[in-house]
Parts: C-alpha cells; structure tokens; sequence
C-alpha cells in the first residue's frame, strides 16, 4: 500500500488546480495523486493556519506536502523565510511549483526525511504530521524538534483528537516540559510547545 509519505510515488500522476483561501491569504494550488490531501485543503491543516501567531525569522514546515501550510505563513508573515520539507518528491516539487505560482519569494521547498538533511534552527516549527505513519515515526520528530527549534521557539502542530492528541500532549510535555492547546475544533487540536529561552 502506497501511503503520501512514500519518497516516490508510483501513482500516475493526476496533476490539477484548486483554490485556498483564509482570512487575507488567497492561494491557487497544483495538487497531484500520491499526495496528502490532494482533492482539497484538509481541515486540519487549515484549522493549524487560522491559529497560529504571527511570526518572524526561519520557518520550517515540517512534512510540507504540496505546502499550503508553509506558502500561507510565508504569504501573512512577509518577516519570516518558509523552509518546506518532505520525504515525498512529487511534493517538494509542488510546493516549489505552487511558491513560483503564487509569487512566494519567501519560502523554498526541499528534500528531507524528517530533520536528515537540515541545517540549521528555526524560530518556529509547524507540522500537520503523518500520524497514520504510527508513533514510531512521529514521536522521533517531536522529540528531535527540540534540537532545531532556537531557544524560544514554539514547536506548532495539528493532530486529531482520536488519532492521539492527548497522548502528543503528553509526549510534548516530556520533551519541552509545556504544551498548550491552542485551539479545539472539528475534533482536531493545535498544540504549542515552547523551547525555554
């Protein structure tokens, strides 16, 4: 079974156009088969947009998919600059794609398989994870978020209520010793945890 977090998908590609738009961020997106989400915008990762701060400095979408995560925060945040990665090359070259499109100087799409192949640290980090990967996957990037985060820095995700919010919770509290839920709606929470300062 090919799942969105395979490096190359096999699916014959289905490339087509859709619209996203919240708040003052209006995008036109190329989404393909073997992506995450590609009919539509998912609520999850919507509902993580609308509840994030505002924010400045490095940025990095963790898991980026097509990137309408980190095209929307580089758009409402001029200050920032969007690091998009994902282990899915048919994504990062969307993500890519959809920067050019929507004229998005501020964000770049790589390759990487969770933190592999990044330098550097971040003033945020944001991630709609692939919880269907199991926790074996997801728990080692939270865990290793903590080490690519700049003392201060907020750690943002989405899980579903029943795919395990309450436990990440927990897991977060182990890691950074805080987590607030930033925002409840439609059975999925946004989490924050801070790296001390």
């Amino acid at each position: 079974m090919e799942h969105y977090y395979t490096p190359n998908p096999q699916t014959p590609h289905d490339i087509r156009e859709i619209a996203f738009s919240t708040g003052n961020i209006s995008l036109k997106l190329y989404t393909d088969a073997g992506v995450f989400s590609k009919n539509r915008v998912d609520f999850g990762s919507i509902l993580l947009i609308r509840s994030l701060p505002g924010l400045s400095g490095d940025v990095l979408d963790l898991g980026c998919g097509y990137g309408v995560i980190g095209l929307s925060i580089a758009l409402a945040n001029p200050e920032t600059f969007v690091t998009m990665v994902d282990l899915n090359h048919r994504a990062v070259d969307l993500a890519l794609k959809n920067a050019e499109r929507n004229h998005i100087p501020n964000a770049s799409a790589q390759i990487s398989d969770g933190f592999l192949q990044i330098d550097g640290r971040f003033q945020a980090i944001v991630s709609n994870p692939p919880i269907r990967a199991g926790k074996k996957i997801v728990y080692p990037l939270l865990e290793q978020s903590m080490d690519y985060l700049l003392p201060g820095g907020s750690l943002y995700l989405v899980i579903r209520k029943k795919q395990g919010a309450k436990s990440a919770v927990d897991k977060l509290c182990s890691v950074f010793g805080n987590c607030e839920v930033l925002n409840r709606q439609g059975g999925y929470w946004i989490l924050e945890s801070k790296k001390a300062g």
